[in-house]
């Protein structure tokens, strides 16, 4: 079990005895869920910890996290910007305007025919 420092303990003892009595609670602004777990409540002390400046080491996924983006940022600097298209040196013309041809209405459909009932 890592040792942190005095603040970060006295920090995540106090989420402790608030997730004892049921008032911590998870997300921003504890807008969350009640915490359940040993771990879940850990892990809020010590990011509060960090919050107030005590010494506590970095997540394990945040450092892993900033280590991507700068090689992602890398690669996408040796890209070229995307070249423009060749202007045209000859105007483009336009179409001449169709005239509408009056149009032929369809024929009326049939009506299908009807069977008369027999009375019984």
């Amino acid at each position: 079990m890592p040792r942190y420092s005095k603040g970060a303990s006295k920090s995540v003892e106090s989420a402790m005895r608030r997730k004892k009595k049921g008032t911590l609670r998870s997300g921003p602004g504890g807008k969350g869920g009640k915490v359940k777990s040993r771990e879940q409540a850990i892990a809020i002390g010590l990011s509060e910890a960090r919050e107030k400046g005590a010494k506590v080491p970095k997540k394990k996924s945040a450092g892993k996290t900033a280590t991507k983006k700068s090689a992602s940022k890398k690669s996408a600097s040796k890209k070229s910007a995307p070249k423009k298209a060749a202007s045209r040196k000859t105007a483009t013309r336009k179409s001449a305007v169709r005239k509408s041809a009056t149009r032929k209405k369809a024929a009326p459909r049939k009506k299908a025919a009807t069977r008369k009932k027999s009375s019984m």
